[in-house]
């Protein structure tokens, strides 16, 4: 399928997520123009050149290069994956938030100046306090900066669930909200599959939990996580370049909802060629309207840790 709007992503860290990323979106055709801007030109260079080298067995033209911020220039979408070094033996994606944070005041300016029409896609870690950031320092109207958020946490628990249920993971409406952290959280009160509600029980609460621990035991097994998060990405991607409308659980600037306040959490939104078109507020029970709110204190927390005002 044509994409109907301009279909060029510029992916800047092209490491594992970043290059996950890019062979997906060159495999699947729904972009025609991969840049990849990275600290490393010469390894940006090489990756480029690999993919263009695989094209020979595809069968829709996607041109792939290397360049600078500059050639972000005309993007519909440029996701950020770059990320300063992760510690060994990391428990906690905040413990990357301050130079997470430098790094992303160095690299925004220019690309938001390139590409000032584009959607800004954010998967660098913390990603609720980086998507925050990025909305601070590029000036972007709040529906042009996403982050990556839940996503990923909602499709491990619906897998999860879906063999508890037996029912396929795409028809099952079931949202991890909340922090992409220790303070993510099921909404069983809305979850449903065919408009049938999926009841509560301690049993799927505990599947909510493997889910929020898969990230780090993925890490501490193979010293990363890739693929998952790169499909989560491109989703988000194919979605704003085909004007999907798709519903997803990323983060956002939230802004009155349950009184919550200019921090970046993970709602429901519905995604297509402009970013986020619609954020959608589901009527959360008493407890997780609470657990909404504490994910917004610890996210504002983290913001407050590199924040020079504070």
């Amino acid at each position: 399928m044509t994409p109907p709007y301009p279909a060029k992503v510029t992916i800047v860290g092209p490491g594992k997520v970043g290059m996950s990323l890019a062979s997906y979106l060159m495999t699947s055709g729904v972009a025609r123009e991969i840049v990849l801007v990275g600290s490393n030109h010469a390894k940006a260079e090489g990756e480029a050149m690999d993919l263009m080298h695989a094209q020979a067995f595809l069968q829709i033209p996607v041109l792939t290069r290397a360049g600078s911020p500059a050639d972000a220039a005309g993007s519909a979408v440029v996701v950020i994956c770059a990320s300063a070094p992760t510690p060994a033996g990391m428990t906690d994606r905040n413990a990357l938030a301050a130079d997470n944070a430098a790094l992303l005041r160095r690299i925004l300016p220019p690309l938001a100046a390139a590409a000032p029409n584009a959607v800004f896609l954010i998967v660098s870690n913390p990603v609720d306090a980086m998507t925050w950031l990025a909305l601070e320092i590029t000036g972007l109207h709040h529906s042009r900066v996403i982050g990556t958020g839940t996503l990923v946490d909602s499709a491990r628990f619906r897998k999860m669930l879906s063999d508890a249920v037996r029912i396929h993971p795409d028809d099952l409406r079931a949202y991890i909200l909340g922090e992409h952290g220790e303070h993510q959280f099921p909404a069983m009160s809305i979850a449903s599959a065919g408009g049938e509600p999926i009841d509560d029980s301690p049993d799927r609460r505990h599947l909510a939990e493997l889910a929020k621990q898969s990230g780090i035991e993925i890490f501490r097994k193979k010293g990363n996580t890739c693929h998952a998060i790169a499909l989560a990405a491109a989703s988000i991607v194919e979605s704003i370049l085909l004007d999907s409308k798709r519903t997803m659980p990323l983060s956002v600037r939230i802004d009155g909802y349950l009184g919550v306040h200019h921090v970046c959490l993970s709602l429901p939104v519905v995604i297509g060629a402009s970013g986020v078109e619609r954020v959608l507020h589901p009527p959360l029970n008493p407890a997780e309207s609470q657990l909404f709110i504490s994910a917004a204190h610890a996210v504002r927390h983290v913001i407050n840790s590199f924040t020079p005002s504070h």
